[in-house]
């Protein structure tokens, strides 16, 4: 069962940094797809440094100076994510250095074997026994219908249609495994909250949705994505909250970062939907969820989430 397999690895992604309320500079909210190299100059050393772990450093094309951004941003210590076997203690290292950009991601020694070399479409499951049983680890992608899951998907692995997109809302109707590297899976699950989908079949998607959260034990971690061009939604935030409830291992992942558009975002940019979103479901957790944030279009995100997905992934492989 899946929740005897949590106390392992939620419970250390749960690390919360036992010290006097500080604030530090990290790269929150960035606005630009690229900055000048002679910024990285001092964050590259250190993440260099941070991260030779000889067996793991392998981020091939990753560059750390795209993923680590110049602090410009303040955000208090008890907001970040610290990974698990995180060295809190960083010495000459500051935190604001390890910080992946548009996020509140420390990036610990596990990130490495990034880069998706390839990736290929495995089977579709109408239920969790039906799911590949190789034991490989997996990422599960779920969202609202249309909050860009399939474009994420394809932007991740940089292929147009390897996961089929739609503008018709709740074409993905069940578990979809996709093997990435021959090592580890990425699963696209059913949108929910499409009102124009039959009850029953809503009703279908999200009984076996949740089953496979619970009791699929290759799970690693969910990647609950959030429409961060609108306000925030109820539907949303019951997700959020039933995963925070039943323990189950997430990062929230903003979609749609690019869209600026005041007239469809009720007046606001995406960075204080986010702000408005992350406020709302506080309360659900007791330290701070792991968040990013992405565009399909921009591929704002993408090297970002493939090395957060990578140390919690090497991490798992190694517990």
């Amino acid at each position: 069962m899946f929740i005897s397999h949590l106390p392992k690895l939620h419970s250390h992604f749960s690390i919360f940094y036992s010290t006097p309320k500080i604030i530090i500079t990290s790269a929150l909210l960035s606005k630009s797809k690229t900055t000048p190299v002679s910024h990285f100059s001092s964050v590259t050393a250190a993440a260099n440094t941070l991260l030779q772990t000889p067996e793991l450093l392998q981020t091939k094309n990753l560059e750390i100076e795209d993923v680590l951004e110049k602090p410009h941003v303040e955000i208090s210590v008890e907001k970040l994510f610290f990974p698990p076997d995180t060295d809190v203690s960083s010495g000459s290292r500051p935190l604001s250095s390890r910080i992946l950009k548009g996020s509140n991601i420390v990036l610990s020694k596990y990130a490495g074997n990034a880069q998706v070399e390839q990736a290929e479409f495995v089977k579709s499951s109408v239920d969790t026994e039906a799911c590949p049983s190789d034991g490989l680890p997996e990422f599960a992608l779920v969202g609202r219908s249309n909050v860009g899951k399939s474009s994420l998907l394809n932007s991740l692995v940089r292929r147009k249609k390897l996961a089929l997109t739609s503008k018709k809302p709740g074409k993905t109707q069940c578990i979809n495994h996709f093997r990435i590297n021959d090592s580890w899976h990425l699963v696209d699950l059913p949108g929910y909250g499409y009102a124009a989908a039959p009850h029953e079949v809503r009703t279908d998607w999200a009984k076996f949705t949740k089953d496979y959260f619970i009791n699929r034990p290759t799970l690693v971690s969910v990647f609950l994505l959030i429409d961060a061009s609108i306000p925030a939604k109820k539907i949303d935030l019951d997700y959020a909250s039933w995963l925070a409830e039943n323990k189950i291992p997430m990062t929230i992942v903003f979609t749609k970062c690019d869209k600026r558009k005041k007239k469809k975002t009720g007046g606001k940019k995406p960075e204080e939907n986010l702000q408005d979103f992350l406020e709302l479901i506080q309360k659900f957790f007791q330290t701070a969820p792991p968040w990013i944030m992405t565009s399909s279009v921009t591929n704002q995100g993408r090297d970002e989430i493939l090395l957060h997905m990578s140390q919690l992934r090497n991490y798992w492989l190694k517990h």
